[in-house]
């Protein structure tokens, strides 16, 4: 029976603080995506490239969403890089997890008797602390864009109102979601990702021949809409809180 381990593997020491295979695949598409910002800055032509073409694809369907969504071009192209960025770096790390390798090649540790494979690479989104980091993230710009959209006083008030017993209730529910959705955030797109790992795992292991591949094409798809759900609901979340 495979080994199905829920928190990510350490993999070795650097400066004391341990580098798990899920940091190593973060970086990874760290990596990758600043050589395709390079590459189509440094190539960048009037007759797109299929790279290019599938970019400005990307950007042009999401500043549309986002332009209906704020109601100007000017803010869509204003919020358009946080929320492009997040459904990119979701997106390739979900992908690039069932890449062939990741999670299958790795080294032999001996864990109380029990010989485990430790492998180098890990879906990022298979650990929540990957998952409530890029939350935390999210919300905190969320207020951050709000207070430079509408001034600090204003933003804030919602959280912290003096008017009366009701309106500071309902500010102590409103700090309180705050907190909600960054919980949401993670645990939305750590579930999802990680059931299906386990899912690869076992009918790779039951039936490795053919039976796999649905599966592989549903976590495709899996993949890309817990991008778009989790880029999509920072939108939503950024045009409240700028809006006047």
């Amino acid at each position: 029976m495979p080994h199905i381990e829920i928190a990510a593997e350490k993999l070795f020491i650097l400066g004391g603080l341990p580098v798990t295979n899920t940091l190593i695949m973060s970086l990874l598409v760290t990596l990758i995506l600043a050589l395709i910002a390079w590459r189509l800055r440094a190539s960048a032509r009037l007759i797109p490239s299929l790279l290019q073409n599938i970019i400005e694809i990307v950007f042009e369907s999401f500043l549309g969403i986002m332009q209906g969504m704020f109601g100007s071009r000017e803010k869509a192209e204003k919020y358009a890089p946080l929320i492009i960025t997040i459904f990119l770096f979701v997106l390739l790390s979900n992908w690039l997890g069932i890449f062939p390798g990741v999670g299958s090649i790795g080294f032999i540790e001996k864990i109380k008797g029990e010989e485990i494979l430790v492998p180098f690479f890990r879906s990022a989104a298979s650990d929540l602390n990957f998952t409530l980091a890029l939350g935390v993230v999210a919300v905190l710009l969320v207020n951050v864009f709000g207070v430079l959209a509408i001034g600090l006083a204003k933003h804030f008030s919602k959280f912290f109102s003096l008017y009366g017993p009701l309106e500071f209730f309902v500010g102590i529910l409103e700090f309180i979601s705050e907190i909600a959705k960054m919980i949401s955030f993670s645990f939305r797109l750590f579930g999802n990702v990680f059931a299906g790992e386990v899912l690869l795992i076992i009918t790779a292991f039951l039936a490795p021949y053919l039976i796999p591949v649905p599966f592989l094409v549903l976590e495709l798809f899996v993949g890309f809409i817990q991008a778009l759900v989790f880029s999509m609901l920072t939108m939503v979340f950024i045009s409240i809180a700028v809006q006047h």
